[in-house]
């Protein structure tokens, strides 16, 4: 029997779930051994660095994964740079075959007139300060009091419940000081949130939508004329249970009665983003344009104007992947170009050997089970390709061990995952709470050595 080494660069749930299904799946005919190598010191990719920390029930898909990990059938290599400390000819050399999973981590961009404006910021940023990425700002700028947060799906409430919510209440999860003290200088004190589609085409969540509103200490509000349904959405209303229950969330809002509570959150729909107006260089107001049904459950432009005084306006308007070194990369959709998991040159041919699957194939749509199905889809055409395997030098297990230690690259093994996972169960402890997440990668690498932060 044939054996498959395989290279996997991103270990986020798709680089994960692509090895786990590759290791169970019944139709190969040759033995697997998978690498995972990623970028940052800590496993789990967006999962750990993009979802809200208050999140409970999502951060348990760590759980799964690491129950994957911890079996000792897929290495883990994190703190390795693709491009840098290893490079496509490496992984040739090593591997048969590598899959590019690396998601995406970038703002997409929204090109209105004042996005350069100071206080004009992607929301990707700062779930990365809030998430305690390591390679993005230790301190964030919070000092608006009244701040827009355009886009109209669960990253956009993400923010603006993280933005109106008690910091207090930000204690009971894995935030480190750093982010604690920020949120704690927060001058927030009404968050308007702009979807340039009406309540029956929103991109949100049920979960997400009733955290926001049902936030301890804040008042939702919400506008009668925001409320309108055309045959389109009537459409999507009774065919769709989510846009349903999302419907009968917002209508209940109109009639609740608001507290008085220093907090406000403003949901407002038919409003499309159309200029960030500035005043010394800095963020002064949002100018939307109304939009009305069409009829279909699409918009279009009525022409009407209205500003809205703001201090700060966070994008959240879509990820966006990175281009990879001698990858094909699409700059107009953020993916690498394939065909069901298959990595295109420019003439849209194979590019042997190279697959793709996650956010980086399809785009950032859709979650964890749509993660499932494309790398089921990616990991069928590596099967069906093997007649056109790399045929590597160096397969054996040590050589890319060996050549790593050759560049001084501190890679953290999935063994020195465990001493950080449990440094920061530990730092949580002593708090009294489950985890405190470590910040700088100095203290990740320190803690692998078996040195304290």
């Amino acid at each position: 029997m044939s054996k498959l080494r395989l290279a996997i660069v991103g270990a986020g749930p798709a680089g994960i779930y692509a090895a786990d299904l590759l290791i169970k799946s019944e139709i190969r005919d040759f033995d697997v051994s998978v690498d995972l190598f990623d970028l940052l010191p800590a496993p789990y990719g967006l999962v750990r660095y993009g979802v809200a920390p208050d999140h409970p029930r999502i951060k348990g898909i760590i759980k799964a994964l690491y129950e994957v990990l911890d079996r000792g059938d897929i290495r883990f290599f994190g703190n390795v740079t693709y491009g840098k400390d290893i490079t496509l000819d490496d992984l040739k050399k090593h591997y048969n075959a590598v899959i590019f999973a690396t998601g995406a981590v970038q703002d997409a961009e929204l090109n209105i007139p004042g996005v350069e404006l100071e206080g004009s910021v992607g929301a990707a940023a700062f779930v990365n300060w809030y998430d305690a990425h390591p390679d993005f700002e230790r301190s964030w700028d919070l000092s608006a009091k009244e701040v827009a947060v355009i886009g109209n799906g669960n990253v956009a409430l993400d923010v603006a419940r993280v933005l109106v919510k008690s910091p207090a209440r930000m204690l009971e999860t894995d935030i480190p000081e750093n982010v604690y003290k920020g949120l704690l200088s927060s001058n927030a004190t009404d968050v308007h949130v702009f979807g340039r589609r009406g309540p029956a085409q929103v991109k949100f969540s049920p979960l997400e939508l009733r955290e926001a509103v049902h936030v301890d200490g804040v008042d939702t509000i919400v506008h009668d004329e925001d409320f309108q349904y055309d045959e389109g959405s009537n459409k999507q209303i009774e065919s769709n249970n989510q846009t349903r229950v999302m419907v009968k969330t917002l209508e209940e809002l109109r009639t609740k009665e608001q507290t008085g509570a220093a907090k406000r959150l403003h949901l407002h729909f038919f409003s499309s983003p159309v200029e960030i107006i500035g005043e010394n260089g800095k963020v002064k107001a949002l100018k939307i344009e109304r939009t009305k049904l069409d009829g279909n459950g699409g918009v279009v432009a009525t022409g009407q104007f209205r500003e809205i005084p703001v201090q700060a306006v966070y994008r959240a308007v879509g990820y966006f992947g990175s281009e990879l070194a001698e990858i094909p990369f699409d700059s107009k959709s953020g993916i690498i170009p394939n065909d069901k998991g298959r990595v295109l040159d420019s003439s849209g041919a194979h590019i042997k050997g190279v697959y793709a699957t996650g956010w980086i194939k399809r785009g950032p749509v859709g979650l964890i089970g749509h993660t499932k199905s494309d790398a089921i889809e990616t990991i069928a055409q590596i099967i069906e390709d093997k007649p056109t395997w790399w045929q590597p030098v160096s397969p054996e297990e040590e050589a890319i061990v060996s050549l790593m230690d050759s560049r001084g690259v501190e890679y953290v093994g999935w063994p020195e995952w465990l001493k950080i996972d449990a440094e920061e169960k530990r730092l949580g402890q002593a708090q009294e709470r489950k985890r405190i997440k470590l910040v700088e990668r100095e203290d990740f690498l320190n803690i692998a050595k078996g040195e304290k932060s």
